[in-house]
């Protein structure tokens, strides 16, 4: 199974109690609307029994809780097999979703009609279910691509004015990534890195942040400040983080040679968050704060400590159980006029410690 896989399967379900039952209330309304616009005969439940049997097989599916391992093959075509791929498996799926429909309602005697009529799934409509499935996928797509806030934040235009606010920023480097390309070549190095931000991504998201931006092999997360200091939140993303890498440290092994190693840089402050673009829009993030982490994360190789918090930050928030904080000193940094003073993060004594900085 691939590292990606399992994480989804350790991770948190991809769709909350409230959010299942918001989605299959949607779903059981356009079985309704199926009746209403093509005069169906019979009650309107029968229509959302119909497009709940038809619909969840498909969001199981593309969720990776059925048949993950096929869905991992799939999405490995190119794009025109994978379109085609995914039109034949829609289909089978919607099918085998209609026909134990029927079968369900012609058991308990819901309808009156014979077993053809309710088993045979007909185009009009797969084909109505396969309209509402891509534009949901679509805007899941795009919600993934953006990140959540982001794509909240764009559709409701709430930074197309700049705001002013406080955010932190946590950076994380795969070290040796550089290495490793020069001895495997780009294209295993960004299969490489790929897995890497791929395991991260879950532990992102328990913890409240927003992934902002991949720049080479370097991962961006934000918060907003009072989130991000919420006991330590933004310290546990981290280790959580690097738990994660070192459970699956004999995978990494096996597969890549190499298990991979985080440097790691803390800081927050003010800043002027702005929607930007004409044809391309993006969410972001101007300021001193986020130049200055970038510097702080440059650190990290000089002074032989992979994870470092700037004294403003530490300052602002309550160090999370097992982790404690010791002073590197003032440094001057470009674009700072006064020097910046720093902080070394390490596990407790009695807690695991974490993967080491390569030199």
């Amino acid at each position: 199974m691939a590292l990606t896989q399992r994480i989804a399967l350790r991770s948190r379900p991809v769709y909350s109690g409230l959010r299942w039952t918001l989605l299959c209330g949607f779903i059981a309304f356009t079985g309704v609307l199926y009746m209403l616009v093509f005069e169906a005969e019979g009650a309107f439940y029968i229509g959302s029994i119909y497009a709940l049997a038809c619909s969840l097989p498909l969001i199981l599916f593309e969720s990776g809780k059925l048949m993950p391992d096929l869905l991992e093959r799939v999405r490995r075509f190119s794009t025109p097999a994978y379109f085609l791929t995914s039109l034949a498996i829609y289909f089978v799926l919607s099918g085998l979703g209609f026909a134990a429909a029927g079968v369900f309602i012609k058991l308990t005697g819901l309808v009156d009609a014979g077993w053809k009529q309710l088993l045979v799934l007909r185009p009009p409509a797969f084909l109505y279910t396969l309209v509402f499935f891509l534009a949901g996928i679509t805007i899941i797509r795009v919600r993934q691509l953006l990140g959540r806030r982001a794509f909240l934040s764009l559709v409701t235009g709430r930074y197309r004015r700049p705001i002013e606010e406080e955010r932190v920023f946590l950076f994380m480097d795969v070290v040796g990534s550089t290495a490793f390309a020069r001895r495997y070549g780009d294209l295993r190095a960004q299969e490489f890195l790929g897995e890497v931000f791929a395991s991260l991504a879950p532990h992102v998201r328990k913890h409240h942040g927003e992934i902002d931006d991949y720049v080479g092999d370097c991962v961006i997360v934000t918060w907003p400040m009072k989130e991000g200091i919420d006991r330590g939140r933004c310290i546990r993303c981290l280790y959580d983080v690097l738990d994660d890498i070192e459970r699956d440290r004999d995978w990494w092994q096996k597969q890549f040679g190499i298990v991979p190693q985080l440097s790691a840089a803390l800081h927050g402050g003010p800043i002027v968050t702005a929607e930007i673009g004409v044809f391309h829009h993006k969410i972001t993030y101007f300021g001193d704060v986020v130049n200055t982490t970038a510097r702080i994360e440059t650190l990290c190789k000089s002074l032989k400590q992979p994870h470092l918090i700037s004294q403003d930050l530490f300052a602002r928030l309550t160090l999370p159980e097992g982790v404690e904080a010791e002073p590197q000193g003032a440094h001057a940094v470009k674009g700072r006029d006064e020097p910046l003073s720093v902080l070394s993060l390490r596990r407790t004594a009695s807690e695991k410690p974490s993967l080491p900085l390569a030199s």
